[in-house]
């Protein structure tokens, strides 16, 4: 009897040190200053967008994007502010990111955040228009 206690006991600190860890290392925390790497599959992508598009780029970020980021895509969009985490700041990110981080995060989006992925609802050059605009946002 006393057997099955100690070994309930030691199963019981093992769960409870596996989830206290698991806390420490939370998949939303990314920090702007040091962005996880891009996986393989995107990595190198390039922007293969005219810039002439710019104006489909903004509809399509007007339509589909701003209700979160917000216009100028500072994360203050009126859907956002009841996320946790807040919408990235996409002017800034875009500083810091590469147009394949970008394509990726867009495609797949954020595991752990309100971030939806945009691939099959969105086409790839319809992703890379977004990208373009980005890049316009101050």
């Amino acid at each position: 009897m006393k057997r099955i206690f100690y070994l309930l006991l030691v199963f019981s600190i093992l769960i409870l040190a596996a989830c206290n860890n698991a806390n420490t290392t939370s998949p939303v925390a990314e920090p702007s200053s040091t962005l996880v790497p891009v996986p393989s599959e995107y990595v190198g992508k390039v922007n293969p967008v005219e810039p002439a598009t710019l104006t489909v780029g903004a509809d399509l970020f007007n339509t589909n994007c701003s209700a979160c980021h917000g216009p100028q895509g500072h994360g203050d969009g009126p859907a956002g502010a009841a996320l946790d985490p807040a919408p990235k700041n996409l002017p800034e990110l875009s500083k810091i990111a590469g147009d394949d981080y970008l394509f990726w995060r867009i495609s797949t989006g954020r595991q752990g955040t309100a971030m939806v992925g945009w691939q099959g609802v969105l086409t790839e050059e319809q992703i890379w228009q977004i990208i373009s605009f980005i890049h316009t946002l101050k």
